[in-house]
């Protein structure tokens, strides 16, 4: 494992939090973009049952009498709800560092690994198999709602939360829509991930300059040797 020569560690937190998440040469524009939308599409839902399960906001028809369902008792739903919801949106932030330094080369405040270079295939293989487990997830959510059937498989109730019977329903369905860009948004990033690490172009080949091999380039200006003699 490569070590990458890295300056004196930043005093300040903002300082350090600047460095780590500087944009990495070679991104390109929209993947930047798509990587910092990621957290976004995870936001609404994560305020929509903060209100409701936390706060208790008159924004959804949802039961809490004894509403701690499957969770333990030493458990409250409120807390959980907060924990999932900050979990979700961390688990979401990492797909940022797909584009900046921090997703390249560990830094300084790991223990061990600072400075090194973190290996592609790291990154890759877990990015790509949440993006695809995100994907079929959310697919299969929204193919079972219109067959009328939960995830697990059960006819959906007269009361779901998701419906569009009435605002609350629709509101409901706007705050979980965004979550169907997740997979497919951190899909396209990690394969621009992948292209630039490994420097694959086209069909995965290394680029490589064009022109014949082992012929210098011409410079402007400058005209050929054997044109020269010939001349």
């Amino acid at each position: 494992m490569t070590t990458i020569s890295e300056p004196k560690p930043h005093r300040s937190p903002r300082a350090a939090w600047t460095a780590a998440h500087a944009p990495v040469t070679g991104v390109p524009r929209w993947a930047r973009t798509a990587a910092y939308a990621i957290p976004l599409t995870v936001l609404p839902s994560s305020i929509w049952r903060i209100a409701v399960c936390t706060f208790g906001a008159p924004i959804a028809d949802v039961p809490m009498a004894g509403g701690q369902g499957q969770l333990p008792s030493w458990l409250p739903l409120a807390a959980f709800v907060i924990l999932l919801s900050i979990a979700s949106e961390l688990l979401a932030f990492t797909a940022v560092g797909l584009v900046s330094a921090w997703g390249e080369v560990f830094p300084y405040w790991i223990p061990g690994l600072r400075g090194r270079r973190v290996p592609a295939l790291a990154a890759v293989v877990p990015a790509a198999l949440g993006a695809t487990v995100l994907t079929l997830l959310c697919t299969w959510f929204v193919v079972s709602h219109a067959l009328g059937l939960t995830i697990q498989g059960n006819a959906l109730t007269a009361n779901a939360i998701l419906n569009f019977d009435d605002w609350k329903g629709g509101l409901a369905v706007m705050a979980y829509a965004p979550l169907l860009l997740w997979g497919p948004l951190l899909g396209a990033v990690t394969v621009a991930y992948w292209r630039r690490r490994t420097g694959a172009h086209g069909c995965g080949a290394p680029h490589r300059p064009t022109g014949r091999p082992g012929r210098r380039p011409m410079l402007p200006g400058r005209e050929h040797p054997t044109r020269a003699r010939s001349a």
